[in-house]
């Protein structure tokens, strides 16, 4: 759920943040991947998506308690009726902020925050690589289309060994999310 708590915070400091910039600041649900004229609707657009676990070490000397180094990425993309310069740069209409400067704006947005703000205890975000996507015409339009990344920490707990959840769980323990899915030991196997 810290996955989900994480990219829910950075959606809400995007929106909260990005003025008129982009009309769309929400999860990645695969809109890059539509036909080109449906992408270029949902644009300009911030889209969060979890990158993946980069990295996990023991944080305790009893190997249960993990720190643990998560990548989260923002899509930014713009499109210009003009031109891939205008797209990227933006065009002489305000409302066409163009790709470098969603870049910028997001990188001032989230680099260094922690997000207890929205009561969540990570590390503050470290700003990574920014790279293309793609710069390209679809139909009679460019479109310009970056992935910002963005580490973070945070802490995981790992049950004792040979131990299982608990029943019933506080929504807040750690087991409520193996509960919640109705996550069950399976029986006992006795040598014969």
């Amino acid at each position: 759920m810290i996955i989900r708590d994480i990219e829910n915070a950075m959606i809400a400091r995007l929106k909260k943040g990005k003025g008129s910039m982009a009309a769309n600041v929400c999860s990645y649900g695969g809109e890059l991947d539509g036909e080109p004229g449906e992408v270029a609707r949902a644009l300009p657009a911030i889209w969060v998506t979890f990158g993946g676990i980069q990295n996990t070490k023991n944080a305790n000397i009893g190997k249960r308690k993990y720190e643990v180094v998560g990548r989260f990425v923002m899509i930014v993309g713009e499109y210009s009726v003009r031109s891939e310069e205008a797209s990227q740069h933006g065009g002489a209409n305000f409302h066409k902020v163009g790709t470098y400067r969603m870049v910028g704006a997001v990188r001032r947005l989230l680099s260094g925050q922690d997000l207890a703000e929205f009561g969540l205890k990570v590390d503050f975000l470290m700003p990574g690589r920014v790279r293309s996507l793609f710069n390209t015409h679809l139909e009679h339009q460019a479109l310009s289309v970056f992935a910002c990344e963005f580490d973070t920490k945070w802490f995981e707990t790992a049950l004792e060994n040979g131990k299982y959840p608990f029943d019933g769980p506080s929504a807040f323990h750690p087991d409520s999310i193996l509960t919640a899915i109705a996550v069950k030991p399976a029986p006992m196997i006795r040598p014969g």
